[in-house]
C-alpha cells in the first residue's frame, strides 16, 4: 500500500522476491513507485539481479522509463542491496522469457497499457475489444492502441 497525499495505491506482486525488490527500488534516488512497477513489469526479479551483478546497463535501459543515467544509478545503488540474490547457475537471462508474457498475453497487454497511463478499466476494455486468440502481447497492445485512436 502506497499512501500519498492525494491517493492510496495498492500494488500486488507475484512473489515475495518481487515485493522485496520493489521496496528496494523505492529507496533508489529518482525511482518512485511508478518507475519501480514499470521495471518489475519489464524484467523478472532474478534477471534484474543478474543485470545489477553484471553491471548490464544496456539491458536496463531497454526497460520502460529507464534511461542511461537511471540505469547507472540503479547498478551503483542496488549492487549492495542485492548481495544476497545470486543468479541461478546455468540460466542465461537472454534465453529466459517471462512466463506471464507467454502464458497470459492479455494480462501483459493490460499491464502495459496501464504503464502507458491508461486507467485499469479502460485498458481492460481496450484489450477485450481485440480478437487476441493466438496473438502476442505486443500485437494485442498495437491493436488496442489502434482501436483507442480510432
Amino acid at each position: 500500500l502506497i499512501v500519498r497525499e492525494d491517493a492510496h495505491i495498492l500494488c500486488g506482486f507475484a512473489s515475495e522476491p518481487e515485493r522485496r525488490l520493489f521496496r528496494s527500488l523505492l529507496k533508489v534516488s529518482g525511482v518512485g513507485a511508478k518507475l519501480a512497477l514499470a521495471i518489475l513489469s519489464g524484467i523478472s526479479a532474478q534477471d534484474f539481479s543478474r543485470c545489477i551483478h553484471d553491471s548490464d546497463v544496456a539491458s536496463l535501459t531497454r526497460l520502460p522509463g529507464v534511461g542511461k543515467k537511471t540505469a547507472e544509478r540503479l547498478v551503483i545503488e542496488m549492487r549492495d542491496r542485492l548481495d544476497d540474490w545470486q543468479p541461478e547457475p546455468g540460466v542465461d537471462a537472454r534465453q529466459v522469457r517471462p512466463s506471464s508474457a507467454v502464458e497470459h498475453p492479455e494480462r501483459e497487454a493490460i499491464s502495459a497499457l496501464i504503464a502507458l497511463g491508461y486507467k485499469p478499466q479502460e485498458a481492460s476494455r481496450l484489450v477485450s475489444k481485440v480478437e487476441s486468440k493466438g496473438m502476442s502481447s505486443e500485437d494485442i497492445i498495437r491493436a488496442a492502441l489502434k482501436h483507442a485512436l480510432g
